[in-house]
């Protein structure tokens, strides 16, 4: 057995109970660990399967929860059908938000975890304990939905010196019941960023562009396409070739404004976005300035 597939990393697995979300963040000198370490299931509960990665403990760690039995269980489970367990390292959250984290003595220092109530934070040749601790300490303060938390906790842990070899990849991973694009499956968000010097940091801009292209209207965000609104919106999609009459001949919200706006929609992607009434979502409002 070759340790040279050991996936040194610093992951949080978490639950709200609000939202019934269940979610993975991760960070790790390793490319692509986003298609290794989070694993996730509505209703469910979450998995980060680390160190010398065994990626069955996560579909298999997800049937055992899903079977009925809790986090302790789950973790006891997989680890006493597994020759190589002194290698594992694995965090999970079940649906009761019950915790469980286990670490191999035969895992890199520093290695380590911490459980609480809904989550578990986990980490293998990291630069100290430090960064288990900031990354528990920041998710039980961080503000906002799941998302928001877990990534609060892995900036928490990179700032505080995460993979002590360096950075390369991240990942999050959320999901929720009928959570997809369509509402199809559970997938919420997932983002990942592979091969990147400042992985967390990308990932953070990434998950800002998620909830711009994938997030509802805000009721506070909708405002009359009239008066100065229709003359900002007209000179946008003038400008950028969706209406090509001069601009003085756009007096009000017509036909061809809307036509043209939601052709301009569909091609940003602000499917989500989108109204067939005379309000806009003033989030394409900031787009269109920022072009």
């Amino acid at each position: 057995m070759s340790k040279d597939r050991l996936v040194h990393t610093f992951s949080i697995v978490a639950r709200d109970p609000k939202t019934g979300e269940y979610g993975v963040a991760v960070a790790s000198k390793f490319l692509a660990v986003g298609s290794i370490v989070p694993w996730a299931k509505a209703n469910v509960g979450a998995i980060a399967t680390q160190s010398w990665a065994n990626t069955g403990f996560g579909p298999g760690g997800l049937e055992l929860l899903e079977s009925g039995l809790s986090a302790e269980e789950t973790l006891k489970k997989l680890l006493e059908n597994d020759e190589h367990f002194r290698l594992r390292q694995i965090g999970i959250v079940d649906k009761n938000g019950g915790s469980a984290a286990y670490t191999g003595v035969e895992c890199y220092d520093w290695a380590g975890h911490i459980t609480g109530e809904g989550y578990a934070c986990q980490g293998n040749l990291l630069a100290g304990p430090e960064v288990v601790d900031a990354m528990s300490i920041a998710f039980q303060y961080a503000k906002g939905d799941l998302a928001n938390r877990l990534l609060s906790a892995l900036v928490a842990g990179d700032e505080a010196g995460g993979d002590k070899r360096g950075r390369q990849g991240a990942a999050l991973y959320v999901v929720k019941e009928k959570g997809s694009y369509d509402g199809n499956i559970d997938r919420y968000v997932d983002l990942r960023v592979d091969d990147h010097e400042h992985p967390v940091a990308e990932l953070k801009r990434l998950l800002s562009l998620h909830r711009l292209y994938f997030g509802e209207t805000a009721p506070d965000k909708l405002r009359p396409i009239t008066g100065e609104t229709l003359t900002e919106l007209v000179h946008n999609l003038h400008r950028f070739g969706y209406l090509t009459q001069p601009v003085s001949e756009y007096t009000e919200y017509n036909a061809d404004v809307k036509q043209a706006l939601k052709d301009y929609c569909a091609t940003e992607n602000f499917d989500t976005r989108w109204r067939e009434d005379e309000q806009i979502d003033t989030e394409i409002l900031d787009f269109m300035r920022g072009k």
